[in-house]
């Protein structure tokens, strides 16, 4: 049976906002979030949030790593994971998101299998999945 789309909450349809701020499809299409862990994933969400309409902000690393409840050296991994990616260039201060129009595709991980654990369908914030992060980095 063909599932068809329907607008499930049409009040809460999403309009594009006054401030420019999107996350380009070809983040999954062409397999990048696939090589992203949970830190660098979370940067990239904050800065595709945050950025102008050239990409560009230039939030301190400290403020960064409060509001995603990361250390100073968990944010430097993630900004050099999404640069090694060709995600982001940075220039301390400041960061700039870069364009995936290009064509470039990074080819799929491996699958891995879920721990038990990871199962669960049911919604989990930012901050739950950053911990379950740190809770399988000190196993």
């Amino acid at each position: 049976m063909k599932t068809v789309k329907h607008v499930l909450r049409p009040e809460r349809v999403r309009l594009v906002p006054e401030q420019f701020s999107w996350i380009d499809q070809a983040l999954v299409q062409r397999h990048f979030i696939d090589r992203c862990d949970v830190r660098s994933a979370a940067l990239y969400l904050f800065l595709v949030t945050v950025a102008d309409a050239q990409g560009l902000s230039y939030y301190a690393t400290s403020t960064i790593a409060e509001r995603l409840h990361l250390s100073a050296d968990e944010i430097g991994a993630a900004r050099t994971r999404l640069m090694a990616l060709d995600l982001i260039a940075y220039q301390a201060p400041l960061y700039q998101v870069l364009s995936l129009t290009d064509g470039q595709t990074v080819p799929r991980p491996p699958k891995v299998t879920p721990r038990p654990h990871q199962t669960s369908c049911a919604p989990v914030s930012l901050a739950q999945l950053l911990e379950m992060e740190r809770r399988h980095a000190r196993l």
